[in-house]
């Protein structure tokens, strides 16, 4: 048996082409990690908003807002925050929803009983923000068509 040529000079180039293969692929995956949680995408992972389908309505008779759950995911209680304005007049009040949420619930503001009159003719804001992530799940603008009492600076309690 010859030992010359049990150990071909031409075999000994796979094995550093396969290490300089290796190390790079090491290194983009490592760059792409560092990268991510640089530049803060994987902060975001974890808080999602809810797919949930919200109705928005504006009682000017008896000045209270009822939120009514549609379709969609349950929403946590004590996550939503509802925002009421009066972009005109710079009036605001807010509050947070107490309870959980699920298919066919609804909730209703106590009645306002506010130091400020959004007179007829304009804008009263609502908007539901899931405050976990931070998004906007309902924005929806009436016009007042008798006046609606606002609680401005006060807290809208459901």
């Amino acid at each position: 048996m010859n030992t010359d040529t049990l150990f071909d000079a031409d075999d000994r180039a796979v094995s550093p082409v396969i290490g300089v293969i290796l190390m790079v692929a090491i290194t983009v995956i490592l760059a792409a990690v560092i990268g991510t949680f640089v530049l803060g995408l994987g902060d975001s992972l974890g808080t999602s908003q809810p797919t949930a389908q919200l109705s928005v309505s504006l009682d000017e008779t008896a000045d209270t807002v009822t939120i009514e759950h549609r379709g969609g995911d349950s929403i946590e209680s004590d996550s939503l925050r509802v925002v009421v304005t009066a972009p005109a007049d710079d009036y605001e009040t807010s509050g947070t929803i107490g309870d959980r949420l699920s298919v066919g619930d609804s909730v209703t503001s106590a009645s306002q009983t506010g130091n400020d009159t959004v007179g007829a003719g304009e804008d009263v804001r609502v908007r539901v923000i899931h405050q976990p992530s931070e998004s906007i799940l309902v924005d929806r603008t009436f016009e007042v068509t008798d006046g609606f009492d606002i609680d401005d600076g006060g807290d809208l309690v459901f």
